[in-house]
């Protein structure tokens, strides 16, 4: 059966906060790793402003945006140039993949299934999740922390600056996977990559 002919369904979990923060999305068999990763980030709600890598689990290989200085390790590759049909299988159901080296935001993806193409349906797809990811530039796990008691708490020294730099409001618990929009992930790349080589 061709790739084109099936979805590949992906739990996604942001490790290290509690309550969990999740997804599960259905992406088209054929995705690069750099269609996952926008799948990915329009899913959690991220804004993709930052570095990623996916590493495998069981694996040396890490897939993600190359360094432009070309100090990367041996086994790192072009997310745009592997298929996640290389890697994700039965017996090769797991990958961390980190988004923002600096905040350091890791994310369980597991394959929970290959199914088949629903006719009518458009792809990639949001089936369900929970909470609303942490905002951009937080400071990670640890900032996440201190940035929602700060919210809480009308007597912290950062509650006003904080809801102001938010846009006055955040509900950590707001999740309703009908709002997720998937962008063109060719598009994506276009505007990532316009400037890179000049």
């Amino acid at each position: 059966m061709s790739t084109r002919d099936v979805v590949f369904q992906f739990k996604i979990e942001l490790l290290g906060v509690e309550p969990p923060i999740w997804r599960r999305i259905q992406v088209p068999g054929d995705y690069t790793f750099w269609d996952l990763h926008v799948a990915i980030q329009d899913a959690m709600g991220w804004l993709d402003y930052h570095l990623h890598a996916f590493r495998i689990v069981g694996s040396s290989v890490a897939i993600g945006i190359p360094d432009i200085e070309g100090d990367d390790p041996p086994d790192f590759r072009p997310g745009w140039e592997v298929g996640i049909r290389d890697f994700f299988s039965h017996t090769c159901p797991l990958a961390i993949y980190e988004y923002d080296f600096g905040d350091s935001w890791l994310h369980e993806v597991r394959l929970e299934g290959v199914y088949d193409v629903e006719k009518g349906v458009v792809y990639p797809r949001c089936l369900d999740g929970a909470r609303r990811c942490p905002p951009e530039d937080c400071g990670g796990t640890y900032g996440y922390g201190d940035f929602l008691r700060a919210i809480r708490d009308p007597t912290d020294p950062e509650h006003d600056s904080l809801l102001e730099w938010i846009g006055g409001s955040f509900d950590p618990e707001e999740f309703d996977p009908s709002k997720v929009h998937f962008d063109d992930p060719a598009k994506r790349w276009q505007i990532a990559f316009q400037n890179r080589n000049g």
